[in-house]
């Protein structure tokens, strides 16, 4: 993520060239299976910590466990690239694992397990997979770090600002911290994020991604800052440092970073925030959780349908005529407008959340329900003497063009949602605000 932000603020080709030889890539290919569909242009990244200790990570670890993504991101930047959110994914979720493709060619058959388990089964390309079946996101691109490169991160930002309410001495995590606002650096850094003990939060999964998503606000807020951005020598040692430390898809091309560090120029931290998905505690075993099927799907069809402004209305051209006067007829208001919405999608809940959303408006939604036909495209249909009001609904959700529905009862105006979704005038679907929610320009010893 830092990298990304970070090389925005850059332009020379060639030195994309250079950073580019340094990242490892695996060959996607079609190991992904049938996939999502993309509803904007947003981009979506998914971000993992790997615990291999394979290599210089063996003494860092201890030869013992790990093989898993003992951390799982989906870093989302919205249409502009005006802001971000990165989305933590608890490594204990119980979770129902599809059917995966190794990179040597060998099938390891769909499961239900915890989510971590999917990248010890078949590498960061399972896991990839499985977010995406889970939230029917489509993502773009993976990044992977393992511990030796991530110490390699922080050491090249020289070190990065922590905040602990007490002071801390936990041999088996190489921590050992005094009380208040600090910088750490090397093992005690991946220390700090990795340690479920130490009396750092209550020991559990839930209660260090807090600590690692504090952790990376302060990453981003120091790899956004003029002191990195403005000395050329420090910016290229970071980048290198992390360009080294990545591993990632073979789609993430030198053009890619390019295009994407050219749509972030406006980036800051304080438009970047972290939140957890939320979760309810697995029936079957206290120690473990699974998506909260009441609030996780509104936060993953947000972001889903998270959409750019929409393009600016041509200006009438110098040769239209100008309409007469006392021949117009006035324009009628979003609360003269009645509205039946069909949801024809799998997406529960979705014709609500636009019956909500048309409401604070001003709208009179007039019926909700589903269809179980579906349709390839949201339209808009009107009864006799329902188009202007159809047009007022247009403007509110631009994209289908009003239509005169064969079946449409006099005067209504109907929403039918499609495979594409719903796109609202403006910044579209917002993310919801989750409990806990970080921003990366918060103080970092605001938790405590």
């Amino acid at each position: 993520m830092s990298v990304i932000l970070v090389i925005a603020s850059l332009g020379a080709y060639s030195f994309y060239r250079r950073l580019d030889g340094n990242i490892e890539r695996e060959k996607v290919g079609g190991r992904l299976g049938p996939r999502p569909a993309k509803l904007n242009n947003s981009v979506n990244i998914l971000l993992m910590g790997s615990d291999s200790r394979d290599g210089e990570n063996r003494k860092l670890g201890g030869s013992v466990g790990g093989g898993g993504s003992d951390t799982t991101i989906l870093l989302h930047i919205s249409p502009g690239g005006d802001k971000a959110v990165g989305i933590s994914f608890p490594r204990d979720s119980m979770v129902q694992i599809p059917t995966c493709e190794k990179s040597d060619g060998g099938t390891v058959p769909g499961r239900l397990g915890m989510l971590n388990s999917a990248y010890a089964l078949a590498g960061p390309v399972c896991t990839w997979k499985t977010i995406e079946k889970l939230t029917q996101i489509k993502i773009d691109h993976y990044m992977e770090v393992d511990m030796a490169g991530f110490i390699r991160v922080v050491d090249a930002l020289d070190g990065v600002e922590v905040c602990v309410p007490k002071a801390i001495n936990d041999r088996k995590a190489h921590l050992d911290l005094k009380a208040g606002r600090q910088t750490v650096r090397g093992e005690q850094a991946l220390g700090y994020v990795r340690t479920r003990s130490g009396g750092l939060g209550d020991g559990s999964d839930l209660s260090r991604i807090k600590r690692q998503q504090a952790f990376m606000g302060s990453v981003v807020k120091k790899a956004t800052s003029k002191g990195v951005l403005t000395d050329p020598g420090k910016t290229y040692g970071f980048l290198d440092a992390i360009t080294k430390a990545i591993k990632a898809d073979d789609r993430l091309t030198v053009s890619v970073m390019r295009q994407l560090a050219g749509s972030l120029k406006g980036m800051s931290a304080g438009k970047v925030r972290f939140v957890t998905v939320p979760v309810v505690a697995y029936p079957a075993d206290k120690n473990r959780v699974i998506f909260d099927p009441a609030r996780s799907p509104s936060l993953f069809d947000a972001i889903r349908t998270d959409n750019s402004l929409p393009p600016a209305s041509p200006k009438p051209s110098s040769s239209s005529k100008p309409e007469q006067a006392g021949t117009t007829t006035p324009k009628p208001k979003p609360k003269d407008v009645k509205v039946v919405i069909y949801n024809t999608t799998k997406v529960d809940g979705l014709a609500a959340r636009t019956a909500d959303r048309l409401k604070r408006e001003g709208y009179q939604v007039t019926k909700v329900g589903s269809l179980k036909a579906a349709a390839s495209k949201t339209q808009i249909l009107y009864g006799t003497g329902a188009r202007p009001a159809a047009e007022v609904l247009a403007g509110t959700v631009p994209g289908p063009k009003p239509t005169a529905g064969p079946s449409a009862r006099p005067g209504l105006v109907y929403l039918v949602i499609g495979k594409d979704g719903v796109k609202f005038k403006g910044a579209g679907s917002a993310i919801p605000k989750i409990t806990g929610e970080i921003r990366a320009d918060r103080d970092v010893c605001k938790a405590t």
